[in-house]
């Protein structure tokens, strides 16, 4: 194969610039291509068949020459291979090929963009007001991980190791405790569960190596002469209601979530007595309870007819609050083992057991922390 460049002076143009055209000899076959250059005569060197130094940039235009030289050499060894004939369509292929076409950039986006969508099919689905809450607590928590790690958590790209470092982020940073992590995890499971299989969303995690551990957490009781002291503690007058409600649910057996939302509604006359009939707020199940002497007398002692709420509830985290001093004030003291646990980070070691949570237990003769559950 011979390859040659010709400056066609027959087809100058208004400027007087004249194509330079590349001839290619294949044993017989001649073929000619333009190589979309132009020039003078002047700028022309025809004996070594360059620009001359005259042009502008005359080393970036004859690299061009160099290259189309070398890419007409390539195809005419490929149909020599192939036993293909030359032809003028292939050799203006070989000369221009098509463009590569960039690598399509995947915009990342933040799962709290889906997360949302999911909590308000969840409030359309009719879930619970306290499940919709600690799921929002979950992606807050998420919406924090991305400001802290400067990194988004795209579901479609959400892997173990941006998992694992989310688990830091609760354990270290948030300082959160075992159980408020599994029960992030079996949040974000759900979630993913919901892209996966209504959204068809494909996930980068397969979702069952997301594991989930929590740790028992030790409940105290009151017995019957507790719960007498705490009838009948002289207590002020701001502390009266905490005391009032938290013993209303040791009668009816509610939880702080439907005592919350008890409303006149909910009261029924029965038999000579009173009934509450609701639906569980956890359960969506329908029950009526029956007021005994003690329930119905805090009932009675909070009737106002200008209050919708059968109750003066706080919310939640004042009722806790008040329920510490209540304990304190009833002399109710109580014994038990605490146990925390910590993440130990042991030195580098090629014996070394890997890094785990330990425990440490202490015993803790403070009053009673009775908590009221919000759920």
């Amino acid at each position: 194969m011979v390859t040659q460049f010709v400056l066609r002076t027959d087809k100058k143009d208004s400027v007087g610039r004249c194509p330079v055209h590349l001839v290619v000899y294949f044993d017989g076959v001649r073929l000619k291509c333009a190589t979309g250059e132009k020039c003078k005569p002047a700028d022309w060197n025809a004996t070594r068949q360059e620009f001359r130094k005259s042009y502008p940039l005359p080393d970036d235009a004859n690299a061009l020459l160099a290259r189309l030289t070398k890419d007409a050499l390539a195809w005419w060894r490929k149909l020599r291979a192939e036993g293909e004939a030359p032809t003028l369509a292939g050799l203006r292929v070989a000369l221009r090929p098509a463009p590569v076409p960039e690598a399509a950039v995947v915009e990342q986006e933040s799962v709290t963009v889906w997360y949302d969508d999911y909590r308000k099919l969840m409030l359309a689905r009719g879930y619970a007001k306290e499940t919709l809450r600690h799921h929002l607590v979950t992606r807050n928590w998420m919406v924090g991980f991305e400001k802290w790690a400067g990194v988004l958590l795209d579901p479609t790209t959400y892997n173990l190791e941006l998992h694992d470092r989310l688990m830091v982020y609760l354990r270290e940073e948030r300082k959160l405790g075992p159980n408020s992590v599994a029960t992030a995890l079996k949040d974000l499971k759900a979630f993913l569960r919901w892209l996966r299989d209504e959204r068809g969303v494909t996930l980068g995690l397969e979702i069952r190596k997301i594991t989930i551990k929590g740790f028992d957490v030790p409940k105290l009781y009151l017995s019957a002469e507790d719960l007498g002291r705490m009838e009948t503690a002289m207590l002020p007058a701001n502390l009266v209601p905490t005391r009032d409600i938290f013993l209303f649910c040791c009668y009816t057996g509610l939880r702080y979530s439907d005592v919350s939302g008890l409303h006149r509604g909910n009261l029924h006359e029965w038999n000579g007595g009173r009934v509450l009939r609701l639906m569980m707020s956890k359960t969506r199940a329908g029950v009526s309870i029956y007021l005994t002497a003690p329930a119905a007398a805090i009932i009675d002692k909070y009737a106002d007819a200008e209050r919708l709420k059968l109750l003066p509830v706080h919310p939640n985290q004042v009722m806790n609050k008040y329920l510490k001093r209540v304990c304190k004030l009833a002399g109710l003291p109580g014994a038990a083992d605490l146990v925390s646990y910590v993440t130990q980070y042991l030195p580098p070691s090629p014996f070394a057991l890997p890094p785990g949570p330990s425990s440490k237990t202490r015993t803790d003769s403070s009053p009673l922390a009775l908590k009221i559950n919000n759920f």
